[in-house]
């Protein structure tokens, strides 16, 4: 989310701009962080759908990201200066986008600027949970090693994306061209044959009226379709932009039978690793928890654990701030508890996070092997309707002669 702000700098000077963030707050402490004293901050007006498409498609991929940190690790662990590290990216990176921002990276930290401040100015490609555990790095001094973490924590959730992006592609595929298929037949070939089955003046079944009828209408309506379907189409778009569309999206994509399951084990074993990450950077527990219930990407889970948060910094534990939410298994708070009780906590929270990412791995897999068994079946029956509808009035018809 962007927002536009006026601020005054030390040396009392106004300067006005916009920065990207998760919410105002985050917004606020970005500014507030690069020593400005802020004067008004404002969401900005959403952009047109056409500035969305162009952002979308000049983004930084997570895999260029992946790559960029990886690298950086590699050049800090052989002792080569941040500066050195930077400019050496710079010149080898071939992607426009991320060669921008390793400019401007580069051109913050030579002003003066500390690197999880210069990082922090790009929150569209560094998450808050990336700029906070190079923070912490840069306070125990352990940067090369925090950013290996980050490299290797990226890949898995990568990996673990396309998993699901690639059992979810296969279905959409199939469902697609038997949609295209049913709209060929009742526009080009129903409409040929209709006459025949009104001259033989035979009884038509049921499910070919309903084609036929079908048919004609998206003949005769299909500018009027094909407006409405954009119209939808678009609304459903700019509400997924909104902060409520968000929400709701992230509670229905939480709900749906099986896909559900799916999305809670993911989100689970996502919250565990970034949590354990951070705490072994340095981080308190009540910061390790806050930060990570931005880099889940669901909402119901970033508000669940920002409360969850505010009660450890009460006095509770994280394990009994948990217990009762129906998005976090008993075997989850169960094991943070024993990690609580044993000083361990990292070394169980990875625990969770390698078994929920098991569980996800094999129902990936359980659901790519019963997808297609299943759709064949569906499918088939379609289809043996779609051309019954066809050739049993043709059999009428050739009864009748």
């Amino acid at each position: 989310m962007k927002f536009n702000y006026t601020a005054r700098t030390k040396n009392g000077e106004l300067q006005v701009g916009n920065v990207e963030a998760a919410t105002k707050e985050v917004a606020v402490s970005i500014l507030t962080g690069h020593d400005l004293f802020i004067l008004s901050i404002e969401p900005a007006k959403e952009g047109s759908w056409y500035n969305r498409v162009l952002d979308f498609f000049e983004r930084v991929k997570s895999v260029d990201l992946m790559i960029f940190t990886r690298q950086f690790a590699t050049l800090l662990a052989s002792q080569v200066p941040i500066g050195d590290s930077l400019r050496n990216l710079y010149a080898q990176t071939a992607k426009p986008v991320l060669k921008d921002v390793i400019y401007e990276i580069v051109a913050d930290v030579e002003a003066g600027f500390s690197l999880s401040q210069a990082l922090s100015r790009h929150p569209g490609v560094f998450s808050d949970f990336y700029v906070n555990m190079v923070k912490a790095a840069e306070v125990t001094g352990r940067l090369a090693e925090v950013l290996e973490y980050l490299a290797d924590f990226l890949e898995k959730q990568a990996i673990l994306m396309g998993k699901v992006r690639n059992a979810l592609i296969y279905p959409g595929f199939v469902v697609g061209l038997f949609i295209a298929a049913v709209v060929v037949m009742v526009t080009l070939v129903l409409p040929q044959i209709t006459p025949i089955f009104t001259e033989a003046k035979i009884e038509v079944p049921f499910f070919t009226r309903l084609l036929m009828g079908s048919g004609t209408f998206i003949l005769k309506w299909w500018w009027a379709i094909g407006i409405i379907f954009t119209i939808i189409i678009f609304s459903l778009i700019n509400y997924r932009q909104t902060e409520e569309g968000k929400a709701v999206f992230n509670e229905l994509s939480l709900r749906v039978p099986i896909i559900g399951k799916l999305f809670k084990q993911l989100y689970i074993s996502r919250f565990a690793e970034s949590a354990r990450v951070l705490i072994q950077g340095g981080l308190t527990i009540p910061q390790a928890i806050e930060i990570s219930s931005h880099t889940i990407g669901n909402y119901v889970y970033r508000d669940i654990l920002h409360e969850a948060a505010q009660n450890i910094r009460k006095g509770q534990l994280l394990s009994q701030a948990l217990k009762n939410t129906p998005y976090f298994p008993p075997l989850v708070y169960q094991l943070i508890a024993v990690g609580e009780s044993t000083g361990r906590l990292d070394n169980l929270l990875a625990k969770v996070s390698d078994f929920y990412r098991r569980e996800v791995e094999n129902l990936v897999s359980n659901l790519v092997e019963l997808i297609q068994p299943i759709l064949l079946v569906v499918i088939g029956i379609m289809v043996a309707l779609l051309f019954a509808s066809i050739l049993l009035p043709l059999y009428n018809i050739a009864q009748a002669i």
